[in-house]
């Protein structure tokens, strides 16, 4: 059975009236602070306007943070293809995967703010369309092949990457999607894991098998499999240890992130005429988890029986609580989801019950050895001190 992952997916939403650069610090701080908690994966987002997702190149992150931590893995989360010529991205990229000695991972998407698009002159009903002709060509040049390719974007002219994957395999793709059949239809035809965007929305939740289903179909078309442990399903979560101190929590900064969905973000998570406060709001509808360890891992075989089965649940990040809450709540995920989860405590429940169920025996035995040291010392001590005899 494959190892089931966690990892954290950074858009990231900051606080408008906060520092920036501190803003980015955090950020990197928490991919160090997950890596020592045995996260699997970490991705970070790329956006370029409204003012609240601040970085605008994952791999500057990805390359800062890499010295900083040993095993956690690092992509793009995702990279907007339509705003980078496919070569320039795809050797720089290479370039990351030698850096990170092979932990850089590859997240293709077509941008998800408008705004951004409308800076660089791109329409945005032919952003999905960009995304996935430029995917098929930078796989192909990771793969060491020359491209030759005619687009009315770009053009490449035996085009060729100067290197290949570090450790001589391959490069980690992912493309995301969320309720459009145009994500899974380039993962099947391309042959990239699956990256279901805010997967724990109810319009999002209840297409997630037909996605998979459609990507299947099309990788079989193509002559590919797909593998379910590389689809990551990606949702919101802040845990606590009980369900008052989450909502308590929350309550520092989950205003401002409900208004940036409704003043930026064509995502409608949080929609203006809702009866409750946002917290609610999300817990009512299932659209996030704000409670403890149990209900994290309840939302986690929700997933599991709406899709049909995937290999890694990424947290959002999110600035919903304090920094230090924000921590205590992956740390709280680390310490009592992954083990269940993962089955980490299988050996240790069984040698705990085996040492249970034989505790009558191994009390006796441990009394009987005792008293044989007693009994020992006892001879030997009335030997040693035995009169000598008159002869």
């Amino acid at each position: 059975m494959a190892h089931f992952r966690f990892g954290t997916f950074i858009p990231p939403i900051h606080p408008l009236g906060e520092n920036p650069t501190l803003c980015i610090e955090r950020d990197m701080d928490l991919i160090v602070h997950l890596d020592k908690l045995g996260y699997d994966e970490a991705w970070i987002g790329e956006h370029h306007s409204a003012g609240t997702e601040l970085i605008a190149s994952p791999e500057l992150v990805i390359a800062a943070v890499a010295p900083r931590t040993r095993s956690i893995k690092l992509g793009t989360g995702v990279s907007s293809l339509p705003y980078h010529h496919p070569l320039i991205l795809a050797d720089r990229f290479m370039q990351l995967h030698h850096m990170t000695r092979g932990r850089a991972m590859f997240g293709a998407g077509p941008g998800a703010l408008v705004s951004d698009a409308k800076m660089m002159g791109i329409q945005t009903d032919q952003q999905r369309d960009m995304m996935e002709e430029a995917l098929d060509c930078i796989l192909r040049l990771f793969r060491g092949e020359t491209v030759t390719h005619k687009s009315h974007w770009f053009e490449l002219k035996d085009a060729r990457l100067q290197l290949r994957p570090y450790g001589g395999g391959e490069i980690e793709a992912a493309t995301a999607c969320m309720v459009s059949p145009s994500g899974p239809r380039a993962a099947g035809r391309l042959g990239t894991g699956l990256m279901s965007l805010s997967a724990t929305a109810p319009d999002a939740l209840a297409s997630a098998s037909k996605n998979w289903d459609i990507a299947v179909d099309i990788a079989a078309h193509h002559g590919r499999t797909m593998n379910r442990a590389d689809w990551r399903m990606i949702g919101l979560v802040h845990i606590a240890e009980t369900r008052e101190q989450a909502l308590r929590d929350v309550a520092f900064g989950i205003n401002e992130w409900a208004q940036y969905f409704e003043d930026v973000a064509v995502l409608p998570m949080i929609p203006p005429d809702r009866k409750t406060d946002p917290a609610q709001f999300l817990v009512d509808t299932g659209r996030a988890v704000i409670g403890t360890p149990d209900d994290c891992l309840r939302q986690i075989e929700v997933l599991q029986k709406a899709s049909g089965g995937f290999g890694c649940f990424l947290v959002t990040d999110h600035n919903w609580a304090s920094f230090d809450r924000k921590l205590n709540s992956y740390e709280l995920i680390a310490r009592h989801v992954f083990p269940k989860v993962q089955g980490l405590n299988v050996g240790r429940d069984f040698s705990n019950a085996w040492v249970k169920e034989r505790q009558k025996d191994f009390k006796a035995s441990a009394k009987n050895a005792t008293q044989m040291q007693i009994d020992r010392h006892t001879q030997e001590h009335a030997a040693k001190n035995q009169p000598l005899s008159d002869d």
